[in-house]
């Protein structure tokens, strides 16, 4: 008994430092936001929300923000497409080497992306393709799929097939059982995707750093503004609120998709 709860409060100890280490500089964010001062140190000087304001009236931000959700929109959508059919087959149908096909969805997810990025960077050059937001898209869907496909996986798996089966005994085509059956199904599982692929397009920094052309997104943007101090504290507003922003959307994916669990989960025990 002595020994367990001294190993329990060992690693509540640890989970703590653990837990601070990993979130302190980022609850520092949005802190030095706020901050009447152009540097990041102790004391703060002041209360201000100035750089707020200077934020909202930057156009090279407000460009790069639109660019983030041209980019973000198709990618998150073309993702849970491509991640629901992909999951629809791997659950649904015994497939020859579904194994080898999972492990090779998630390879992206395995290669670093920086050597990801230049990979396409070549393949891209190869071709003769001009580098653009098209080509940041293109990137972002690879490395999307394989979220949107373990989400889905995920709630799919506990999915009763009798009730497809009770929907082509009863005259449906395949395509009006999956719309009318299935998908109301697999929807939180739908939403959380979307709103997890969108989250990491938008924040993805490394693909767009090789991959784009003329037009930068908003990572890129911030990354750029770095480089002169006066305008730190107009990029720590602005990370604050992205970082609120992301924040919100996967509590909300994750939420999504633990309710589609249970739902299946209660759905399971009461038959």
């Amino acid at each position: 008994m002595t020994r367990r709860t001294g190993t329990g409060t060992w690693l509540r100890h640890y989970t703590i430092v653990y837990l601070v280490f990993i979130y302190l500089p980022v609850v520092l964010l949005p802190v030095f936001s706020f901050n009447d001062a152009i540097y990041v140190a102790f004391p703060m000087k002041g209360f201000t929300l100035r750089w707020w304001e200077e934020m909202v009236q930057q156009t090279g931000m407000l460009h790069a923000l639109g660019n983030s959700f041209t980019v973000a929109v198709p990618v998150c959508l073309v993702s849970t497409t491509l991640g629901m059919c992909a999951a629809k087959a791997l659950t649904s149908y015994k497939l020859m080497g579904a194994r080898v096909l999972t492990g090779l969805f998630a390879l992206p997810l395995v290669i670093p992306f920086i050597i990801l990025g230049i990979a396409l960077l070549i393949a891209f050059n190869s071709y003769g393709l001009e580098l653009s937001l098209w080509t940041v898209g293109i990137g972002h869907v690879l490395i999307c799929v394989p979220f949107s496909l373990f989400v889905l996986m995920s709630r799919l798996e506990g999915f009763d097939r009798s009730l497809e089966e009770a929907s082509l005994d009863l005259g449906e085509t395949p395509w009006m059982t999956f719309w009318r059956v299935t998908f109301p199904v697999a929807l939180p599982g739908v939403v959380a995707s979307l709103l997890l692929t969108f989250t990491i397009s938008f924040d993805e920094f490394l693909l767009a750093f090789f991959l784009t052309g003329n037009e930068s997104t908003l990572p890129l943007y911030i990354w750029s503004q770095l480089r002169f101090p006066a305008k730190l504290p107009a990029v720590l507003a602005l990370g604050s609120a992205i970082l609120v922003v992301t924040f919100v959307l996967v509590t909300l994916a994750e939420r999504l998709r633990r309710q589609g669990e249970f739902r299946s989960d209660t759905a399971a025990g009461g038959s």
